[in-house]
């Protein structure tokens, strides 16, 4: 659900089920993508009837949906854009994210839906930010390798004249605003048309030209070869510096992630805001965040170009891979508070005297052990281990429909 500050906490939705989750657990608003003009293929995406369904879902719940049409065009990406835009003004999206002046134009020419100009766009300027505000655009999306202190400077500049939403989590590309050409060249998958490989990601050795099939590695130090592998974007910590600068929306990276995933990092993000809204912020409670954020599937942090160029410490040299420590088992489906009783939603394998965590909206997540588990004749299970199976489960405090469950890793045997 929505809150009511003036500060927009903005999330990712890949699909109707991350969309669910993101409201659930706190979020202002939401983007998304349709079947085309949006720069994440490997997410689900929406078609037009389920943009519908999502617009009239974030409206009920008081929350804002954006729709992304942030590719780079060729001529051809411009046929049934018109069509496109109309059903979106029709079922009255918040706002729609553009980088390419045609499409801004298009859209301007033809509707009154609000513009966003994306990140995609790099806008590291007040001139620039002065450029589109006087175009119409209702928000910049401000490049992440600005610092906060060109931030506010930047805000300085142009006042309340366009709203200014930035990144504050999530992965990071290895290219200035993700204008990359690596995924176009290595694979022929074009990252600036959605469908980026991230090739950036993987480990690359030399060939000398006369010695084919001669790898020779290629690092920077103590062996390390993933030379473009960026750490992610975490600036939970410093949300005070990150208002301060003059940012109202805090966007979250995310559309092909999880909706555990999605709900894990906005639930930390809303608890944080809701916390320095009250003058509750400290460093107890930081920490006990960050620990929440540990639970995703997630690469090391950094701040990025928060506090300027972070150079070689916002690389991660060691490894590509994810640090993954929690599973994620189960969503809450129905609550019986008489009997002291959730259904539950299997996702992953659980058994019988797992300890387990549910991670509750807005609140500190619910320690359990479970005692018993029912499957829907009442029958009893040691083991839940079909996914879509929905389970009886006794919970000892107050949870809700579409709170989630987790269990550390390595938790349940063989």
């Amino acid at each position: 659900m929505s809150s009511n500050n003036s500060i927009e906490l903005l999330a990712p939705a890949g699909d109707m089920e991350k969309l669910t989750s993101a409201l659930h657990f706190g979020a202002d608003a939401c983007y998304v993508s349709g079947r085309e003009f949006g720069l994440r293929k490997a997410s689900k995406n929406f078609t037009l009837e389920e943009l519908d369904s999502a617009v009239r879902l974030c409206h009920t719940e008081g929350a804002r949906l954006y729709v992304t049409m942030n590719i780079v065009p060729h001529d051809a990406d411009f046929d049934g854009l018109l069509p496109y835009v109309h059903a979106l003004e029709e079922m009255k999206v918040d706002g729609v994210i553009v980088s390419d002046p045609g499409i801004f134009m298009e859209i301007q020419t033809h509707t009154h839906l609000p513009l966003h100009i994306s990140t995609q766009a790099s806008v590291t300027n007040a001139k620039t930010v002065a450029f589109w505000a006087n175009l119409g655009a209702r928000r910049i999306v401000l490049a992440r390798e600005l610092s906060l202190e060109e931030i506010r400077a930047l805000k300085g500049e142009v006042g309340d004249s366009v709203e200014l939403e930035a990144f504050v989590h999530g992965a990071m590309c290895m290219s200035i605003s993700g204008r990359c050409l690596l995924s176009n060249y290595m694979t022929g998958r074009d990252a600036n048309r959605g469908d980026c490989a991230q090739a950036c990601r993987w480990r690359y050795g030399l060939v000398e030209e006369k010695r084919p099939g001669e790898v020779y590695p290629v690092f920077e130090e103590d062996g390390k070869t993933f030379i473009m592998n960026s750490k992610d974007l975490c600036l939970l910590p410093h949300l005070p510096e990150v208002l301060a600068a003059g940012i109202t929306s805090l966007k979250i990276e995310g559309r092909v992630k999880s909706s555990y995933y999605v709900g894990t990092v906005v639930n930390a993000y809303r608890r944080a805001l809701d916390a320095i809204a009250r003058g509750a912020w400290d460093e107890v409670l930081i920490q006990t965040l960050m620990g929440e954020l540990l639970k995703t599937s997630h690469r090391p942090f950094t701040t990025g170009f928060a506090f300027g160029n972070p150079g070689r410490d916002g690389q991660n040299y060691a490894s590509t891979s994810y640090v993954q420590d929690y599973d994620f088992i189960g969503v809450v489906r129905g609550v019986d508070e008489k009997s002291h009783t959730m259904a539950v939603e299997v996702r992953n394998r659980f058994q019988v005297g797992d300890e387990v965590e549910v991670l509750r909206a807005r609140r500190e997540p619910l320690l359990l052990t479970l005692s018993r588990i029912e499957d829907c004749d009442g029958q009893s299970l040691r083991v839940a281990n079909r996914a879509g199976d929905v389970v009886t489960l006794d919970v000892s405090d107050a949870v809700a429909v579409g709170d989630m469950l987790r269990r550390k890793k390595g938790a349940v045997e063989p």
